[in-house]
């Protein structure tokens, strides 16, 4: 019997996407052979390959003047590939920071480059995004990084932050393709798979193709000028995870691309917010304006009734309740995948949570 999987990652994946895996396991068209088993320099694995780039870009309205990268690593190596790339021979950048993420971020970037911190929630205990008024931004920084949704507090940018036309780039793990973007403010945006686009083990990373360049100074691997040169095929990539992500994409594509996940997200978190709303014994954590449709998080009376709901809630089917080590609480993770009858489950599980212990 399935459970109702609300990890915050590896997370809930699509069902359909799971069914057809199952299915083209041991034989992926009519190879003999599964996806797992063919050589990654195989012309029915260049396919696959080309598929899911070709599925992301569409989905994120990005152009040919794009590519995008599988590479492996998770969002931490990004944290410091990122300047590692990008802040050559002088470049700076701005960092906006608002929770854990954003600060693991910035922490590696100032080993790379000349990157700083332009805003900080920190004197509002990380519980919304930076105002505009805040920002302290450098008009000639080469980019200015964002976290677009902080999984452990549950904060999360309604759109993205206006930069005065430097562009953007994000870390986007956690929130990518659950809703649309505005493309031609980005520079580079990239996440872990293991959220919203398909298994843990592929990092994805689109860039702008004019801010590749070769890099001699850094290990080749390090380089997004190796990766990109050979279509992510430079050395052995992840292929089930890229194969799975195409058909991820095909599945988001189905249901209207990432216009269609937001209407689906939106109803998903407002049930889920209406229930903590209009009771004293739930508390949310993050401020109303800039909750996250992804991640959300929320406390109860006291730290013995969360450690007795997150029990309670597992033997019950609920999965992945108990918040993030570092902040305690309870967090429930709505991806894509996650279906809206296990949030109302969870709501009804909520109701009674509360009418016996409240």
């Amino acid at each position: 019997m399935r459970v109702h999987n609300f990890n915050a990652g590896p997370a809930a994946l699509p069902l359909p996407v799971l069914e057809r895996v199952q299915a083209e396991l041991p034989d992926l068209h009519h190879t003999g052979m599964s996806v797992m088993e063919w050589s990654h320099r195989s012309k029915q694995f260049e396919t696959i390959n080309q598929d899911a780039e070709n599925g992301l870009k569409r989905l994120l309205g990005l152009s040919e003047d794009w590519t995008v990268l599988f590479l492996q690593g998770g969002a931490s190596l990004q944290f410091s590939m990122v300047p590692m790339n990008l802040l050559q021979g002088g470049a700076k950048a701005d960092y906006l920071v608002h929770g854990s993420w954003g600060r693991k971020a910035i922490a590696e970037a100032k080993k790379e480059g000349a990157a700083r911190t332009a805003a900080s929630t920190e004197n509002a205990d990380w519980k919304r995004v930076p105002l505009q008024s805040e920002f302290d931004l450098n008009p000639s920084a080469k980019y200015v990084h964002f976290t677009s949704n902080e999984t452990i507090e549950g904060v999360q940018w309604p759109g993205e932050p206006e930069t005065g036309g430097i562009p953007l780039v994000c870390d986007a793990s956690s929130d990518i393709l659950s809703r649309p973007i505005a493309a031609e403010k980005y520079g580079l945006i990239y996440g872990g798979a293991q959220k919203n686009i398909g298994p843990s083990g592929v990092t994805v990373v689109a860039i702008r193709r004019d801010w590749i360049e070769p890099i001699p100074q850094i290990p080749t691997m390090l380089a997004y000028a190796t990766h990109a040169k050979e279509h992510s095929l430079y050395n052995t990539p992840p292929t089930f995870g890229i194969y799975m992500i195409g058909l991820v994409c095909e599945w988001i594509e189905s249901l209207g691309g990432v216009a269609g996940m937001q209407n689906r997200n939106t109803a998903k978190a407002n049930a889920l917010y209406a229930q903590i709303d209009s009771t004293d014994f739930y508390a949310g954590f993050a401020e109303k304006e800039n909750r996250s449709q992804m991640n959300i998080t929320f406390r109860l009376p006291s730290e013995e009734l969360e450690a007795w709901f997150a029990t309670e809630a597992t033997k019950a089917g609920f999965i992945g309740l108990k918040g993030h080590r570092s902040v305690g609480g309870l967090r429930a993770s709505l991806y894509n995948a996650v279906e809206l009858k296990s949030v109302m489950a969870l709501v009804e599980f909520m109701r009674e949570f509360e009418r016996v212990h409240g």
